[in-house]
C-alpha cells in the first residue's frame, strides 16, 4: 500500500510530470518528419492500403517492446486481466486503428509542417471530449475560450488570403485522427483505474497494430524494408510509440487530463521545427502565419489548462 501511495506521488509530482510529458511531446513532434520520411523510403507511391500495413508494422512492434521493456524491468511478464481484454481492444480501436487510420492517410496528402500543427488539436479535442462526453470534467467558460483560441489557430494555417483551404483526404483526416485521440485518452483515463497503463498502451498497439496488417494485406498492400535506413526509420518509430504512450498513460492516471494536456503544445512546436529541418517539401505556410498559428495553438492550451496559484 506504500509503494503505491508512494509511486502516485513520484508520478504526480510536477518536476517528474514537467520532465515526462516534455519527453512525450518531443517524441510525438518527431513523428511526422519520420513517418513522412518512411512513407518515401517504404512505400514509393501514396497507396492506402499501403499505408495501412506500414502503420500496422509500427505499431505491432511498439507494442512488442512496450512489454519486452517493461516486464524486463519489473522482472515479471506483463499481461491484462481476462476482464480488461475488452477493455484494451476498445482503446487499441479507437486509439490505434482509427485515430491512425486518419493520422497516416492524411499526414499522406498533405505537408508535415500542416499536418503537425492540426494534429495540436488534440489537446482541445481531448478537454471537449472529457467534458461534454464522458463527463469527467467541468466545461468553463475558460476552457470554451481557450478551445476557440486553438482552432482559430488551426484556420489560420489554412488560410490562403481570405480563402480557407482544407482537403478532405489531408488536413480534415488528420483533424479526425485529433478528435479519435480525444477519446481514447477519455478511454485511458477510465480504464486505468482498473489495469496498469502501461499493460493497456502495450496491448492495444499489438491488437491494433495486427488488425491494420491484416486489413492492410488483404487489400494488397505493400511495403519495402530494403535498407539500414528505412529499417532505422521503423525502430524509432516503434520506439517512441512504446516509450511516450506508456509514459503519457503513467501520467494521466496520476493526473488530471487537463494537468497533463497543458504542455501537448510543445508538441507541434517540436514537429513544425523538426519538419521544416528534416524535410524539403513545400509546406505552403508563410512565416508569419506559421508563427501566429504557433501562437495561437500554444495561448489556447496554456489558457485551458491554466491554474492560477492561491
Amino acid at each position: 500500500m506504500t509503494d503505491k501511495k508512494t509511486g502516485s506521488k513520484i508520478f504526480s509530482n510536477m518536476i517528474f510530470v514537467t520532465f515526462a510529458a516534455l519527453l512525450c511531446c518531443a517524441l510525438w513532434g518527431s513523428a511526422t518528419p519520420f513517418i513522412k520520411i518512411g512513407s518515401a523510403l517504404m512505400i514509393p507511391q501514396k497507396h492506402v492500403p499501403s499505408t495501412m500495413l506500414f502503420a500496422g508494422v509500427r505499431f505491432t512492434f511498439a507494442g512488442i517492446l512496450t512489454i519486452l521493456i517493461y516486464s524486463i524491468a519489473r522482472r515479471k511478464f506483463l499481461y491484462p486481466k481476462r476482464e480488461n481484454v475488452g477493455k484494451v481492444a476498445l482503446i487499441g480501436s479507437v486509439q490505434t486503428v482509427i485515430q491512425y487510420i486518419f493520422f497516416y492517410i492524411g499526414l499522406a496528402h498533405t505537408s508535415g509542417v500542416k499536418g503537425t500543427i492540426i494534429s495540436g488539436s488534440t489537446a482541445f479535442c481531448t478537454i471537449l471530449v472529457s467534458c461534454l462526453v464522458f463527463r469527467q470534467e467541468k466545461l468553463t467558460i475558460r476552457k470554451t475560450v481557450a478551445c476557440l483560441i486553438g482552432f482559430s489557430g488551426i484556420i489560420l494555417v489554412n488560410l490562403k488570403g481570405l480563402k480557407l483551404e482544407m482537403n478532405l483526404l489531408g488536413d480534415c483526416f488528420v483533424l479526425f485522427s485529433a478528435i479519435a485521440y480525444g477519446f481514447s485518452s477519455s478511454l485511458m483515463k477510465i480504464f486505468s483505474k482498473d489495469e496498469d497503463p502501461v499493460i493497456i498502451s502495450g496491448y492495444q498497439f499489438i491488437m491494433g497494430g495486427i488488425f491494420m496488417i491484416i486489413i492492410g494485406l488483404v487489400f494488397g498492400g505493400t511495403i519495402k524494408i530494403s535498407s539500414l535506413q528505412s529499417a532505422g526509420v521503423m525502430a524509432y518509430l516503434a520506439l517512441l510509440s512504446a516509450v511516450a504512450y506508456a509514459l503519457w498513460g503513467i501520467l494521466l492516471k496520476h493526473n488530471p487530463v487537463s494537468r497533463v494536456s497543458i504542455f501537448s503544445f510543445m508538441t507541434p512546436v517540436m514537429g513544425v521545427i523538426l519538419s521544416e529541418i528534416m524535410l524539403t517539401e513545400s509546406s505552403n505556410v508563410t512565416p508569419l502565419n506559421l508563427i501566429l498559428t504557433i501562437l495561437l495553438v500554444s495561448g489556447g492550451i496554456i489558457l485551458l489548462n491554466y491554474n492560477k496559484q492561491k
